[in-house]
């Protein structure tokens, strides 16, 4: 912040780190983000005091950001930082109102999926047939496998339970977002080949957990496990 206010930034430092007890990583992004808001009011409008900014100071700030190539996501770190700071001095008293209540954070740009062809992930299957039949390997081909056939999401698939399996009419019934049910109809082929990874299951694993996919330890998988497994193939 401006000269007088850089008491005022440290004390909004002091409090995110030994009351609120941010991590270092955030310490270091709120404090560089927050002088350079500092260096830019100086540069463009000299010392002003902490009850002189407006919302078309920060604007201005924000829009020189976005011409000087930031992504949405970089611009809007800098926002929650500024947010935090006049939110912390409006609860101590040192504002009446906080200058962030008009300004509106940039939408962050999605990115677009990358879609495998059919062919490649047929080849991709078939280079996995012949791996070793150790349990990570079992595991890749299980959840390509799934992801092929299902389409579906990757939290779906690490909590899909046995019982959401039919077995008999190869169906999978999937419990989706906002609890919307959906029911997918898979190949007999595929469901041999769960079938048989079940009993291998039931063979490596005196513990059995309700989930159909686990780790080599018999465990739940979890997204990171399930997501290096995949990439690595």
């Amino acid at each position: 912040m401006p000269a007088q206010n850089r008491p005022g930034l440290q004390a909004f430092l002091d409090y995110i780190k030994y009351e609120k007890r941010y991590s270092t990583h955030t310490l270091i992004s709120y404090e560089t983000d927050l002088r350079d808001f500092e260096a830019y009011i100086r540069r463009h409008y000299g010392n002003l005091a902490l009850k002189e900014m407006t919302h078309s100071f920060i604007r201005g700030w924000l829009a020189e950001l976005k011409q000087n190539g930031l992504t949405s996501k970089s611009i809007n770190r800098k926002i929650s930082a500024l947010r935090s700071f006049f939110k912390y001095h409006l609860r101590v008293g040192n504002l009446e109102s906080s200058p962030m209540v008009n300004v509106i954070a940039p939408k962050n740009a999605k990115r677009l999926p990358v879609f495998i062809k059919e062919e490649e992930t047929k080849e991709l299957l078939e280079t996995l047939a012949g791996t070793t039949e150790d349990w990570k390997s079992l595991n890749a081909k299980m959840l390509i496998a799934l992801f092929y056939s299902t389409g579906m999401r990757l939290s779906e698939l690490i909590n899909l339970k046995e019982k959401q399996l039919d077995l008999t009419r190869a169906q999978i019934k999937v419990l989706g977002k906002g609890n919307k049910e959906r029911i997918i109809p898979v190949s007999q082929q595929l469901m041999n080949e769960i079938g048989d990874y079940r009993e291998l299951k039931k063979k490596e694993f005196e513990k059995q957990e309700d989930v159909l996919l686990v780790t080599e330890k018999g465990k739940k998988l979890y997204s990171k496990y399930a997501y290096l497994l995949v990439k690595k193939y």
